[in-house]
């Protein structure tokens, strides 16, 4: 089936489009998780061996998601100052959604044997900035299928390059947000 045609007007040829009610059940559903995570964390007792399988696997969880994250915007802003084609943003970003995904999963898993302290406003902030992130990436998947139509040329509508800008500041300052706020909290 032939790509569409790029259009100045985001609402034509949108048959190529994950759902919205698709995304939008996603984001519920990512919501859900992150709150029954942050119940079962308050009931788990991990002891100290589990804590520290726990502490490693988060750290290298993190190097997985957070890694992936920055090479998709590394070439994406590569792509902006012309050193690559959109096609190579596109695909890099393809290519890592799985180890996105994968880290993300990793941190709130791991998350739950590490005894986070739940009524800490600092911790609360945490979560938000991890909520944030996830519903973030769901809203850069859409955003990467708008994209798509411009990956054989065609320049791309100001409109589209400010919000996968926007997206990318929310996608740095919440998983660098997180790292530091979750350093912080480590120390203590």
């Amino acid at each position: 089936m032939p790509r569409p045609l790029p259009s100045s007007h985001p609402d034509e040829s949108l048959e190529n489009l994950t759902p919205a009610w698709l995304l939008t059940a996603a984001g519920v559903l990512a919501a859900g998780v992150l709150a029954a995570s942050c119940w079962t964390a308050g009931h788990l007792h991990a002891d100290t061996s589990l804590q520290t399988a726990a502490r490693f696997l988060h750290v290298a969880s993190l190097v997985v998601g957070l890694g992936s994250v920055l090479a998709v915007d590394w070439f994406a802003l590569l792509w902006l100052t012309g050193r690559r084609p959109l096609a190579g943003v596109l695909d890099t970003a393809c290519a890592l959604q799985t180890p996105i995904w994968a880290g993300l999963g990793g941190l709130t898993v791991t998350g739950l044997f590490l005894r986070p302290d739940l009524g800490s406003p600092l911790t609360l902030v945490k979560l938000g900035m991890v909520l944030a992130v996830t519903l973030n990436g769901l809203y850069a998947h859409r955003l990467g299928q708008l994209l798509e139509r411009y990956r054989e040329g065609g320049e791309v509508p100001r409109r589209l390059l400010v919000r996968s800008g926007a997206a990318a500041a929310v996608s740095q300052v919440g998983w660098w947000g997180a790292t530091f706020i979750g350093f912080l909290n480590s120390q203590s």
